[in-house]
């Protein structure tokens, strides 16, 4: 696999001292500061961007299918988000013969948008905090008590909404618990695939290119909200109807200038920026060096079968992005930490607090004991974890070690076992046995060598051999029911799964007679023996000294503007167009054009070749209203917004709400920005809106949906 290593010879430099986000922030919706947007050049109001009582434009934007973000862009529920967010189930659609992963699918008109069983778009309907009833009665208990206190105060809170029959409240914890928040949430269920660049567009530069800048990427795909007759939530049917929003967004076609505000509304996923320096040291140093060479072994061995075979490529394509793409933002990560001095930089901060508020010395003390005592633990966590969720064949002798294990216990009913086999379905459904035979034997190879014999059990360094492992794994894969290579009650796990689960006491017999299930147990029992009781165990006194720590920050450092971690719940972030200089004498500007995708351009690659009719329309020029002052078709740009996974698919939009651009990566030098925002670093990468409707209109000739939008010229 090719990949650029464009960091390791960077330089570093001074670290800053002061944690001033200079824009950065992932702030709730309701608590924003107007006065500083509008400083930056915003020109609506906050009530503009949340309004609970009146359409405002957090009536556009939906957390799509649980995990990214995604926008209404039309008045008959037209969406858009990222092509890797709507990756799965362009895959579902694809075969062989339909291919719309390589060739891409457009509907000629409503009639054609293809459904998704599953697929799911969540609005928030409004924003409370309810901090002072949740934490009621809880100021003088100890942790555990409180804990019970709060679980209680939660359900009654809960309990004390009024909702309407399609809606749900969830109530999250922020600031590590010393806050909470309730979330109404309406849940739309019925969402069709309406279109989608081939993946020469939408993913063009692939793993080469993911994380990085310069970029070229159409990373955009479109489906549409139906609804009830009533335009209420309503499950699939033929009679429903595309959904009426309160809001879309208009689209702004206008030309970008370098400083230009701009502001990313979403669901961003997880970020840390309050751990204590000991924390990033050991994800620094530990954890993510450990994952990203798990990851690098699994990668390795399913491109060299991808490349060779079309069928393979096409059932593993999302399974191998996904992997994929949090190898390379650990790697980045990593890198990035060093070069802003993450470490030494929170150091400095600790003692610039402890200066100012001596009880905090004892809660940094105590971390730092427990992260040490911990960091063993945690990283045979790592790696065993890393190694189960990319080994498939151990993923799916963990299941059938739960299924046995519930089955024995009394407690897999009737609806457990369907829940149970449905999830196995999922993962037999692009599964190759004999591909993650090798995985599986190599990653074991690499586990045993990585972990201390402590954490082994007994006999396992038979497995340090990676040449050796190949054929043990193998021929216990193909003997075994698991891996569906084995027959059990005349079927396969493949075939016919109804049917092997039909005498349950007898694929328990068979199950724990398995080579291959008894191999994984004693894997299993081992890591739960050794390790996850006792990480557990410290992580929870490591919760209970943060919560105090983040407490003690913010009523200490009265000069630092703070928003809560990323939790999937939706936000704000806002920052300027603006292009960035990462190493010494290299600069990057903010806008790259089509006349880029040409440069790269390498016929056949899987990653950098380009459609003939893209090309056709690079050679005459065939640009219409999306061409910029160069003459060109804007494609991606950088910004200086906060942002994360989750915000896959959010809107960028401009000073005046009109939709700029689609979040859909950040630039590699900053990915560190997860645990330490740095503004001379961090990026988040756009795709133009230019380019999505260039696409639309004169690649893929849908006009009918460019006259479904509200373009501002």
């Amino acid at each position: 696999m090719k990949r650029k290593n464009i960091l390791l010879s960077a330089i570093l430099f001074p670290a800053v001292m002061a944690f001033a986000q200079q824009y950065g922030g992932m702030w709730i919706p309701t608590e924003l500061n107007e006065k500083e947007m509008k400083d930056l050049g915003m020109k609506i109001s906050a009530k503009q961007i949340f309004d609970p009582s009146k359409p405002s434009i957090k009536d556009a934007v939906v957390q799509f299918n649980g995990g990214c973000t995604a926008e209404i862009i039309s008045p008959q529920g037209l969406l858009l988000t990222n092509h890797h967010c709507g990756y799965g189930q362009i895959q579902k659609h694809s075969s062989v013969e339909h291919d719309y992963l390589s060739d891409g699918f457009w509907a000629k008109d409503m009639n054609g948008e293809l459904p998704n069983p599953g697929v799911t778009v969540d609005f928030i309907a409004d924003i409370k905090e309810v901090t002072g009833e949740v934490l009621a009665g809880t100021q003088n208990l100890d942790a555990k008590a409180a804990q019970d206190l709060i679980n209680k105060n939660l359900e009654t809170v809960k309990a004390g909404f009024k909702l309407e029959s399609w809606q749900k409240v969830v109530i999250k914890p922020m600031y590590y618990g010393n806050k909470y928040y309730a979330y109404i949430i309406e849940t739309y269920k019925d969402i069709r695939l309406v279109g989608a660049p081939p993946q020469s567009i939408g993913k063009f530069g692939s793993d080469t290119d993911n994380w990085v800048w310069p970029r070229h990427t159409g990373d955009f795909s479109m489906f549409r909200i139906y609804a009830g007759k009533d335009n209420k939530p309503a499950e699939y049917s033929k009679d429903n109807i595309p959904y009426k929003p309160k809001h879309f967004l208009p689209i702004s076609i206008k030309d970008k200038q370098e400083n230009d505000f701009t502001f990313v509304f979403g669901f961003p996923g997880r970020t840390t920026e309050y751990l204590p320096a000991v924390a990033v040291e050991k994800v620094m140093n530990e954890t993510d060096p450990a994952m990203i060479s798990v990851r690098e072994v699994a990668l390795k061995t399913l491109d060299e079968k991808m490349r060779a075979d079309a069928a393979t490529r096409i059932k593993y394509a999302s399974k191998y992005a996904s992997v994929a793409n949090y190898w390379k933002k650990w790697i980045g990560e990593v890198e990035g930490l060093k070069k802003s001095d993450a470490v030494g930089k929170k150091k400095k901060y600790e003692q610039t607090l402890i200066s100012k508020n001596a009880q905090i010395k004892p809660t940094i003390d105590e971390l730092n004991r427990l992260y040490t005592e911990q960091s063993p633990y945690a990283l045979n966590r790592a790696y065993y974890s890393e190694t189960v969720r990319n080994a498939e064949t151990f993923t799916l002798a963990n299941n059938f070690y739960n299924f046995v294990q519930a089955a024995e216990s009394g407690k897999m009913d009737d609806r457990t076992a369907e829940n149970f086999k449905a999830r196995l379905s999922g993962i037999y459904g692009d599964y190759d046995a004999e591909l993650d035979a090798k995985v599986t034997a190599k990653l074991l190879a690499l586990y045993v060598n990585k972990t201390p014999k402590e954490f082994l059990p007994a006999g396992f360094e038979q497995y340090k051999n990676e040449s050796q492992n190949l054929k043990t794994i193998e021929d216990l894969s193909k003997n075994s029911v698991i891996t569906g290579r084995g027959s059990f009650n005349g079927a396969t796990t493949y075939s016919d799964i109804n049917k092997v689960f039909a005498d349950r006491k007898a694929l328990i017999q068979n199950l724990k007679s398995d080579p291959l299930m008894k191999l994984f147990s004693s894997l299993r029992e081992t890591y739960m023996s050794t390790t996850d009781g006792k990480v557990t165990s410290l992580q929870d006194q490591i919760d209970v000294l943060q919560k105090k720590f983040m407490a003690q920050q913010m009523e200490t450092d009265k000069d630092r503007k703070f928003f809560p971690d990323a939790n999937s719940t939706l936000r704000v972030t806002y920052g300027q167009v603006k292009g960035s200089s990462p190493r010494d004498a290299v600069s990057y500007g903010y806008q790259t054009h089509v006349a880029g995708i040409m440069e790269k351009y390498v016929p056949g690659d899987y990653e950098f070749d380009v459609p003939k009719k893209l090309i056709q329309l690079y050679n005459t020029k065939d640009y219409g209203i999306y061409k910029d002052k160069t003459g060109d078709v804007p494609v991606n740009f950088t910004a200086t917004n906060h942002t994360t996974g989750g915000n896959s698919g959010s809107p960028a939009l401009d000073a005046n709400g009109n939709l700029i651009g689609l979040n859909f990566d950040r630039q590699w030098e900053g990915t560190m920005s997860d645990i330490n925002y740095d503004p001379r670093f961090s990026r988040n990468i756009m795709v133009d809106t230019k380019y999505i409707l260039f696409v639309i209109d004169k690649y893929a000739n849908a006009k009918w949906l460019i006259n479904e939008m509200k373009i501002v010229k």
